[in-house]
């Protein structure tokens, strides 16, 4: 069951992705490089794009329930000006993956952009999530663009941003 978010279901989302990001977050890049950053860690900084997410449009956030447990959810933002929606992120549990509840939340984000007349619907994923690159283009997403992101330590005397190179 698809059904909309309300501010109870977001520690479980913040836990959903945190399982489901690990391979293919940048902020998880970004610590295996450099290791911790300021003394937090990638799944605190992934959260908090879930925190703001639900705080910026919390009505055009899904959630996916079996059997009264959520299991997934999708983020949605809209620009007016733009007409474009955006989906920020998409994850779904992985025990309850390959049955239907990413085509699900994907469906009911892309009717929600066109009950809010958005012309066009947006999505990224790294190269590097196989799940991204072959299912987004299943539910009709055209790649247009491949984008790069680097990384520079401004402080490369900081004690958390070396642990990684000090450990080996």
């Amino acid at each position: 069951m698809i059904r909309k978010y309300t501010s109870s279901d977001l520690e479980i989302l913040r836990e959903i992705t945190i399982i489901c990001f690990e391979r293919v977050s940048i902020d998880k890049n970004i610590e295996d490089e450099y290791g911790l950053i300021d003394a937090v860690n990638w799944k605190t900084r992934k959260a908090k794009h879930i925190d703001a997410d639900v705080e910026i449009n919390p009505e055009g956030v899904f959630i996916a329930e079996v059997d009264n447990q959520v299991v997934g959810y999708i983020t949605t933002r809209i620009n007016q000006i733009t007409k474009i929606g955006e989906i920020p992120n998409l994850a779904v549990h992985p025990k309850f993956q390959h049955q239907g509840l990413g085509r699900q939340l994907i469906q009911a984000a892309l009717d929600y952009f066109r009950q809010e007349g958005m012309h066009m619907a947006k999505i990224e994923t790294l190269e590097q999530n196989p799940v991204g690159t072959t299912f987004y283009p299943k539910m009709g997403f055209t790649e247009i663009a491949r984008q790069i992101h680097y990384v520079q330590p401004l402080n490369p005397e900081a004690p958390d941003q070396n642990l990684k190179n000090d450990q080996e």
